[in-house]
C-alpha cells in the first residue's frame, strides 16, 4: 500500500546507506523490532516520536512505526520505506492509520518477521542492482569449463568489478586449486551446508578467500559433497545482492542444488569443443540447461574436425555462439603448480574474456 510521496530517503553523508529508524513507545514492541535489526545486522535509531525537524525521518532509509506512535507522525512530509507495524490482527482500521501516514506497508508480528528482517537487511547492505551472473558449463568432461570460468572471473576483478567465483562442482577437485590457494584461509562450502532463510551478503564475501582481486567459494578436500539446495538458493542470492559479477562453474549432472543456481543465472556458457561426439553430448547438456536458463551461448574450442568450425558447432547446437575460446598455453609453472587462467591480462584468452564481459555488459544495461 503506497500513500502520496513527496520525497525519496537522502543518502548519508559517508555515501552508504543510514540507520534505520524506529518510532516507538511500546516496549514490548520496541524489543522484537531490536531483535529484528540484529538478526539482519543493523543498529537502528530508536525515537519516541518525530525526531525534531524531521532530519531523522527524511534521511533514514527505513522507517519502522509502532502502531501506538501512528498517530504522532501525521504531518509529517510524505515519503517512502515507511512501514507500520503493529501486532492487532484484527484491527480494522489499522490500514486508515498506514493511509494518513503513507505508509508504503502494513506489517502484523509475529507473521511478517522474516519479510521484515529481509527488508531490513536489503537497507543494511544498500541493495541496488544485483550482480551480472554467468554460468559455465562443460559439453563434455575435459571441455575447459573451470578454466573459462576462472578467466571470466579473474577478468572481471582486473578491470575492477566486485567479483565472486562460485564453484557449483562438489568433485571437480576445488577452483582453488586451480587458482593456486588451496592453502588460502576462509570458509569453503561445507561452512554453509546449514545456512537458512538470508544470508548476508557483506559477511559472506569478508568470510570468502581472496585470490587474484577476487572472492571465491569453493569445496575443501573433505566428505561432504553436496550442500542442501536451500543453503546453495540462500548463498548465491547473497552474493548476487552485492552486485558487480557472479561466475558460477557447473557440473554436467541436473540436482537439487545445481536446479537452484540456475534459477538465478542471467546467462549461461556452454563449453564445447570441436569434434562430433562432443557436439553430441553438448546437445544433451543444452536440452536440460535450456529449460532453465533463457539466455543459453556456446563457446567453442579447437582444433576441430574436417567440416566443423565454431559456427558450424553453434548451428548444430541452435544455440547463439559467445565466440571461440582460445587456448592458452604455459598455465602450468615450471614445478607444476598452476597460474591463474587470464591472470596476464596479456593473451588471447585475456582477450577473449574483456570481448565476453563487454558485450554482456552491454546487453544487460550496462556496469553493475
Amino acid at each position: 500500500m503506497t500513500g502520496t510521496v513527496a520525497q525519496e530517503p537522502q543518502s548519508a553523508a559517508n555515501g552508504r546507506p543510514g540507520r534505520p529508524l524506529i518510532l516507538t513507545e511500546d516496549a514490548v514492541l520496541l524489543d522484537d523490532l531490536l531483535r529484528l535489526c540484529a538478526a539482519a545486522g543493523a543498529t537502528p535509531e530508536v525515537r519516541p516520536r518525530l525526531p525534531d525537524q524531521g532530519g531523522g525521518w527524511e534521511a533514514a532509509p527505513l522507517v519502522l512505526v509502532g502502531d501506538d506512535a501512528a498517530h504522532r507522525v501525521r504531518g509529517a512530509a510524505r515519503r517512502r520505506g515507511v512501514v507500520l507495524v503493529g501486532r492487532d490482527q484484527d484491527d480494522p482500521e489499522v490500514w486508515q492509520r498506514a493511509v494518513r501516514i503513507g505508509a508504503d506497508h502494513v506489517l502484523m508480528l509475529p507473521d511478517g518477521e522474516q519479510w521484515l528482517v529481509d527488508r531490513i537487511a536489503d537497507v543494511v547492505e544498500g541493495v541496488g542492482r544485483p550482480a551480472l551472473t554467468v554460468g559455465v558449463i562443460g559439453g563434455r568432461g575435459g571441455a575447459g569449463a573451470s578454466t573459462l570460468a576462472c578467466a571470466l572471473a579473474v577478468t572481471a576483478a582486473r578491470h575492477g568489478t566486485r567479483t565472486l567465483l562460485v564453484d557449483a562442482d562438489p568433485l571437480g577437485g576445488g577452483l582453488d586449486v586451480l587458482l593456486g590457494g588451496e592453502s588460502t584461509e576462509g570458509l569453503r562450502w561445507p561452512a554453509f551446508a546449514a545456512s537458512r532463510g538470508r544470508v548476508g551478503g557483506g559477511a559472506l564475501e569478508e568470510s570468502l578467500p581472496r585470490l587474484h582481486a577476487l572472492r571465491v567459494l569453493s569445496w575443501d578436500r573433505g566428505d561432504c559433497v553436496a550442500v542442501p539446495p536451500q543453503a546453495v538458493r540462500a548463498v548465491l542470492a547473497a552474493a548476487r545482492r552485492r552486485g558487480g559479477a557472479v561466475v558460477v562453474d557447473l557440473p554436467r549432472r541436473l540436482d537439487e542444488g545445481v536446479a537452484e543456481v540456475l534459477a538465478q543465472l542471467d546467462l549461461a556458457v556452454l563449453v564445447v569443443t570441436g569434434d562430433l561426439r562432443a557436439v553430441a553430448a553438448a546437445g544433451r547438456v543444452a536440452s536440460v540447461v535450456g529449460m532453465v536458463v533463457r539466455d543459453l551461448r556456446v563457446a567453442v574450442r579447437g582444433p576441430y574436425a574436417p567440416g566443423l568450425d565454431e559456427r558450424e558447432v553453434a548451428r548444430l547446437l541452435r544455440l547463439p555462439l559467445a565466440g571461440e575460446v582460445p587456448v592458452e598455453p604455459g598455465l602450468l609453472r615450471p614445478r607444476g603448480t598452476p597460474k591463474a587462467p587470464a591472470a596476464s591480462g596479456r593473451g588471447p584468452l585475456s582477450r577473449f574474456c574483456a570481448g565476453f564481459w563487454e558485450q554482456a555488459l552491454v546487453e544487460s544495461g550496462g556496469a553493475r
